[in-house]
């Protein structure tokens, strides 16, 4: 059994709103915050299309370049948790400039990489960058919009709606950059939106002050929740190359599960945890985490194996393979704003569920329509508007849902608990999906994709039916936990 919520220590005596007290405006805060997550979801997947060219330049194999994509993933799966607890300990504001930093570092030596190996290590810390800019990006959100509910929903969808374009933008501006610069323009294009963020954000962020700052830092939390996850993204990361029953990717699990319990046993114990477990014990902040990992199991592992299906099975150009893509861009944006506006009016449960059945809807359709010999584009377009307009609708409020059961003081750990969460389900949807849709032949291989997005909708019915027994009605206004 989780603790009780009395159980965790006292909280300090609340304290205005940061963004009150320095007179900034809680738009230009938004606005800085957009441009973290912007960077973060941009990185993700731009550089799939860049993948082969990168091969060819690099004298690189599958097996290399398939961690150019799974490094950062690593890197920032593994250190959500401590990124987020930094962000409590030291100060969001300042961790949050320390990630966008990083991010630059790293980024320039992506561009800079003489060779795949030296490129995975800069994916890493790129990734480590992205652990620090994440959550407390959102924890400055929550500060500004702090006495704000319906302004935070609001802010919420605008927030996900700038990152999830610049995700399903990533495709399109990759092919773009591909062909008028080659493969290392990808990274290049990280350093004026890394400097942008980062003037724009010590202007208008103001100082937020560490919680509790005299109190402990549980290093062996930390360091076990980095071997954890670690453990576990790296297995499932290999084991569609190794096999699940390959001495290494076992290794990797029985690792994940020894350091994960570990972790539980250190926290519960901890005068200071990084993690508080009561937070699990309340249904409208565990339900939606595993929400969050089923969408982003469906979405990644599906965003992963059309990119190399319309390459490799259609022929098609990554520039090509990138417009296909640009149906995603508008909807999410559309999609995301209409999330926060309804999540403000009714609580995040309606565009949650509503959200979750439009986008398996979608990946249905685009199976019966969009996955054979004869088919073109517009086959694929009805799935192809569905989906993000589902992922739209349901990940803002999906946030916002955890952030409304969390005080101020919490809200950096909370969104690290669901990226978190969110990062280990796109690498197992990378493994999962990237086995089914695997073919030897254009027929087999139609097939699999067929699979894919099937087991993507199935997924994501499940996650409707979590959405309605976690996340009750008006669950927006519930008294936060902010303990």
């Amino acid at each position: 059994m989780f603790p009780s919520p009395s159980r965790l220590p006292s909280s300090p005596p609340s304290l205005p709103s940061p963004a009150v007290r320095a007179g900034a405006a809680p738009a230009a805060i938004l606005l800085a915050s957009s441009v973290a997550f912007v960077l973060v979801q941009l990185d993700v997947s731009i550089v799939n299309v860049a993948l082969p060219q990168m091969g060819r330049q690099l004298g690189a194999g599958l097996a290399a370049l398939q961690w150019v994509v799974d490094a950062y993933t690593l890197g920032f799966a593994a250190l959500l948790l401590s990124g987020g607890a930094l962000g409590e300990r030291l100060g969001a504001r300042a961790v949050f400039l320390a990630g966008l930093l990083l991010f630059a570092l790293a980024s320039l030596g992506c561009a800079l990489a003489p060779g795949v190996a030296a490129l995975n290590l800069a994916r890493l810390a790129q990734g480590a960058g992205a652990a620090l800019l994440l959550p407390n990006s959102l924890a400055i959100l929550h500060a500004a919009y702090a006495d704000d509910r319906a302004g935070l929903a609001w802010a919420v969808g605008c927030w996900t709606a700038a990152g999830g374009v610049s995700i399903a933008a990533g495709p399109l501006l990759g092919g773009l950059l591909l062909a008028l610069a080659g493969w290392r323009a990808v990274f290049w294009i990280n350093l004026p939106l890394c400097l942008a963020g980062f003037w724009l954000a010590w202007r208008v962020v103001p100082a937020t002050p560490p919680r509790a700052p005299g109190r402990g830092f549980d290093l062996a939390g930390q360091l076990l929740a980095i071997v954890a996850l670690g453990a576990l993204v790296g297995a499932v990361i290999e084991a569609p190359q190794l096999g699940w029953n390959a001495p290494a990717v076992l290794a990797g699990l029985a690792a994940a599960v020894l350091a994960g319990a570990a972790f539980v046993r250190v926290e519960r114990r901890a005068a200071a945890p990084m993690l508080p477990l009561a937070l699990f014990a309340r249904r409208g902040f565990s339900g939606p985490v595993l929400f969050g990992a089923l969408v982003n199991l469906s979405y990644y592992g599906v965003v992963f194996v059309l990119s190399l299906y319309l390459q490799g099975v259609r022929g098609m150009t990554p520039w090509q393979a990138g417009l296909t893509f640009l149906p995603l861009t508008a909807t999410f944006i559309v999609a995301n704003l209409a999330s926060g506006a309804l999540a403000a009016r009714t609580g995040p449960r309606a565009p949650m569920l509503l959200g979750a059945l439009v986008g398996g809807a979608g990946y249905a359709l685009l199976a019966l329509l969009g996955v054979s010999a004869g088919a073109g584009f517009l086959d694929m377009l009805p799935g192809l508007l569905l989906i993000p307009a589902g992922m739209g609708l349901a990940v803002p409020a999906m946030t916002g849902a955890i952030l409304a059961g969390v005080g101020p003081g919490r809200a950096g750990v909370a969104s690290a608990v669901l990226n978190t969460a969110r990062q280990v389900g796109g690498a197992v949807g990378v493994a999962l999906l990237g086995a089914l849709a695997a073919g030897a032949t254009p027929a087999a291989a139609m097939d699999g994709m067929r699979a894919a997005l099937y087991c993507a909708g199935a997924l994501l019915l499940a996650g409707a039916a979590l959405a309605w027994w976690s996340v009750p009605a008006g669950a927006a206004r519930q008294a936060p936990l902010a303990r």
